[in-house]
């Protein structure tokens, strides 16, 4: 027990005791004291913001980010100022200005900018130094059906609620925080650490695809060259992923034909005909899927239909039916084989022919293998072990991330960050407090020790 826990709980080292003995500041060895568990700071804090005084506020920073709008459209024809995340963009890159770091913008769609920041290391690249990347994507997805408000950040018994808390702003404060308490201490040695914040994760993963654009053909000041490494932030509980699904993702129609609904002999009804469809699609989830592919850490593949709509007005027979169907990858598998073989069994199993018809996938990226991030595993691990106390764990997860693009470009990536995917995306997403702090001393610890 470390997190939230004021005394007893403290680690004691040589740069900490019981007795609020603090070395001369700053130090990158020094843990500093954690925020309770139900969020209210005890003197000791305070005191170690006055000796240590930070030039980032984590928690302040946190809930700017969340009020700060930044919803995907999610491939809607939505506009407002709550759209897209041209804002946090802004505000990027006024805190990177304040805190006297250079930033750079990638433009990947109107209102829509990769930022990304460089923190020179010592030994800087030209020598030989290592060049790690902290990726964190600013958009969320819409705050439909929530039943909290979705920009307020307020914070209760520990906890801050908003749309983008988990996934992924908490997770992007402690990257900040401790990407400025680099800049801060500036440890020797240290390696180049670039903060990329990118766009569109949420429905396509074109921030990630452009951002990786930088080391082949669009060189960026910012990222001189390919990363040796890569942590995402998503919400893992502090967990380490190494192994993740991928996913295809495209718009299957059937087509009618239109006619009076007083008349419907006159026409082809297109949800009619999308039933035995959907019966095949949930025998095919049921019997096949499963059994296509087996990942240790991912487990098997599975398909979903998430959305369906068809027809214009009740008194009118629908001349067209379209579903969205989402099929999820294990390591290992091609995101268009797995569609292929999903139409296959569709034109067998329906003999529907050319009214059948499938879109290309507007969303698609391989499941992130766990065959070149174990050591990059192992050493969050023991930033997690070191500065918590906590046995953090290698895991792999069914969500895809931007880890599924930035990996198969050539960078050895991790996902971790505060929270957990349960409250992500939920009606009244929330993160804990005493997480994102410690995900933040992580982060920091990991940059701090990387070439000792």
């Amino acid at each position: 027990m470390l997190l939230g826990a004021i005394g007893e709980d403290f680690r004691t080292d040589k740069c900490y005791n019981r007795n609020w003995q603090v070395p001369s500041c700053p130090s990158p060895n020094f843990i500093p004291p954690r925020r309770s568990a139900d969020g209210v700071e005890d003197t000791r804090i305070a005191e170690y913001r006055r000796i240590c005084p930070m030039s980032l506020d984590l928690i302040a920073t946190l809930r700017d980010l969340v009020a700060t709008p930044s919803v995907n459209p999610m491939g809607r024809a939505l506009d407002g100022p709550e759209y897209c995340e041209y804002r946090v963009t802004d505000y990027l890159e006024r805190l990177f200005a304040r805190l006297g770091i250079p930033s750079q913008r990638q433009t990947v769609a109107p209102k829509r900018d990769n930022l990304f920041a460089l923190l020179e290391g010592d030994p800087p690249l030209e020598q030989g130094g290592r060049l790690v990347m902290l990726e964190a994507h600013q958009d969320t997805v819409p705050t439909d059906g929530m039943t909290i408000p979705p920009f307020d950040s307020q914070i209760r018994d520990g906890r801050l609620f908003g749309r983008g808390a988990c996934d992924i702003k908490g997770g992007m404060a402690a990257m900040l925080h401790a990407f400025s308490r680099l800049a801060d201490t500036r440890p020797k040695p240290r390696p180049t650490v670039v903060m990329a914040c990118t766009v569109n994760e949420e429905h396509g993963f074109t921030g990630a695809m452009k951002l990786c654009r930088t080391w082949f053909d669009e060189p960026s000041s910012m990222i001189p060259r390919r990363p040796d490494a890569a942590i995402v932030a998503e919400p893992t509980n502090l967990n380490v992923v190494v192994a993740h699904k991928g996913m295809v993702r495209w718009r299957c129609h059937v087509l009618g034909r239109s006619a009076h609904s007083s008349q419907p002999e006159l026409g082809e009804n297109a949800i009619f005909r999308m039933a035995p469809v959907l019966a095949a699609l949930e025998r095919y989830q049921r019997d096949i899927v499963g059994k296509l592919a087996e990942h240790p850490l991912c487990g098997r593949p599975t398909l979903s239909v998430g959305i369906i709509g068809g027809g214009v007005s009740v008194n009118t027979v629908p001349g067209r039916c379209t579903i969205e169907i989402d099929r999820r990858i294990v390591p290992g598998e091609q995101p268009l084989a797995a569609r292929q073989h999903a139409m296959d069994y569709l034109e067998a199993e329906t003999q529907l022919g050319d009214r059948l018809q499938h879109d290309p996938p507007y969303m698609q990226g391989r499941g992130l293998p766990s065959d070149n991030n174990g050591e990059l595993g192992r050493r969050l691990i023991g930033a997690v072990r070191q500065t918590t106390g906590r046995e953090s764990r290698i895991i792999g997860v069914p969500y895809g991330t931007d880890a599924a693009i930035l990996g198969p470009a050539g960078v050895p990536c991790v996902v971790f960050g505060p929270g957990s995917i349960d409250q992500a995306h939920t009606a009244d997403e929330w993160v804990p407090l005493a997480e994102v702090e410690a995900a933040s001393e992580v982060l920091y610890r990991a940059m701090a020790d990387w070439l000792t």
